[in-house]
């Protein structure tokens, strides 16, 4: 498992720099962006332009949050055809820089929860987004073939295999949806570790700790060939191979 460091308790100045410069902008981002992109979901068949909506929205996140992105290993981010993108995650910040950076539209699998919120859930409703419920084993095969479904259309797809966000910045045991979806639709997997985003919002804070960021995506993994049976031994490969990029590029 790989640590990050866990950033020291902020000084008063820094809290409310944070507060009073970084959030407001921050989050009028986030309803006007999230309107422009119900506005043109009305007449958006294809996603195309929401998806553009997404990444002007994800990339103002990031500046608003007074840090800068670099990405790694991008050519991995362009292969042709269907993938599924397997990172860690680390922060709620890691939704605006996956968006920031992969270069074509594709889906996620999120959390079920993230639908209640508002804006930020109407958009995942509109624009094809796929609501996992990790609480409810019948609900979440019905998620992870409607995944399935999306990559046999072409569509890549992005999923969190933890689950949920790391309370201390070592990535947790990952579970087997990643592997499933790749398995299922025989589509190769690209390993992604963010790096930097749980310097900049750990869980359970509310404030900004200006860093640099980094999203950094590793060779392919193949599935092909493999079998429902080698889920497991799939998905340990896949937590490998992101924990190798984080220690490399820390």
């Amino acid at each position: 498992m790989i640590a990050s460091s866990r950033p020291n308790p902020m000084p008063f100045v820094a809290r409310w720099r944070s507060n009073i410069l970084l959030a407001p902008p921050f989050l009028i981002s986030i309803i006007f962006f999230g309107c422009l992109s119900l506005l043109v979901s009305l007449f958006d068949r294809d996603g195309q332009i929401q998806f553009k909506i997404a990444r002007w929205w994800a990339r103002a996140s990031v500046f608003f949050a007074a840090s800068r992105l670099t990405v790694v290993g991008e050519e991995n981010l362009r292969l042709p055809g269907p993938l599924v993108y397997a990172s860690n995650h680390t922060s709620y910040m890691d939704t605006p820089v996956v968006f920031s950076a992969l270069p074509n539209q594709f889906r996620i699998l999120a959390k079920v929860e993230l639908w209640k919120i508002p804006f930020i859930g109407w958009y995942l409703q509109r624009s094809g987004q796929i609501p996992i419920n990790t609480e409810n084993p019948r609900a979440t095969l019905s998620s992870l073939s409607a995944g399935v479904k999306a990559l046999r259309s072409g569509m890549p797809v992005f999923v969190f295999p933890e689950g949920g966000r790391t309370p201390d910045g070592h990535t947790r045991t990952f579970l087997n949806g990643a592997a499933y979806l790749a398995i299922r639709a025989q589509v190769p997997v690209v390993p992604i570790a963010l790096i930097g985003a749980y310097d900049l919002l750990p869980i359970h804070t509310r404030h900004f700790h200006p860093t640099a960021l980094k999203l950094v995506a590793g060779t392919p993994i193949q599935s092909a060939g493999l079998t429902i049976r080698q889920a497991d031994q799939l998905t340990d490969q896949i937590h490998k191979a992101i924990d190798e990029l984080i220690r490399k590029n820390s």
